[in-house]
């Protein structure tokens, strides 16, 4: 905490401090650039959002727009108060936008239609309970990794299947800036 500037939130219950100095410029906000730095997650993810109601995409990428805004959201209650309450609120969109994901890139070769999204529903209320009573540390950290790689495949049969040559740019570019740092 900043000299002189007490906490609006109370003492910190949250498993993690991240890389700011905590209440430098406001004793509402604890992490004050973690925080501000959602809005902009938040304003692309409402264009995105707009942009597939106008051009009438699939329902599942409108749900994945409303679950960056509640990602991005509850990423700013996060580092706002560094409370552990709002870390899980941050924390359990997380799961579950990679939820989405896998639904999203699996789906249209899912031979079953009901049962994959009836599982990943369940597994993500599954976890939001578990979330809510149990403090997951490195386990939610290794859950997330995990769920991430669950991804890596099919993202990469997308890419050797599309035909975009820029949609190809552009990924080799996200790889490279993955690798750059």
């Amino acid at each position: 905490m900043a000299d002189g500037i007490s906490s609006f939130w109370g003492p910190v219950t949250s498993s993690h401090e991240w890389c700011e100095k905590n209440y430098v410029y406001s004793s509402y906000i604890a992490e004050f650039f973690n925080t501000i730095s959602n809005i902009p997650c938040i304003l692309l993810a409402l264009i995105g959002l707009l942009s597939s109601l106008i051009q009438r995409f699939e329902k599942r990428f409108s749900v994945l727009h409303l679950s960056n805004m509640a990602l991005a959201i509850g990423s700013m209650m996060y580092h706002a108060t560094l409370q552990h309450v709002q870390q899980q609120s941050d924390e359990t969109p997380m799961v579950w936008e990679m939820l989405l994901y896998i639904y999203i890139l699996y789906s249209p070769d899912w031979h079953y239609r009901s049962t994959m999204p009836t599982f990943l529903f369940l597994y993500g209320v599954s976890f939001a309970v578990l979330h809510s009573i149990i403090r997951f540390d490195i386990g939610f950290k290794l859950h997330y990794i995990l769920l991430c790689l669950l991804c890596i495949p099919r993202v990469y049969k997308y890419y050797i299947y599309t035909q975009n040559t820029s949609a190809k740019r552009l990924a080799k570019s996200y790889v490279a800036t993955l690798f750059l740092g």
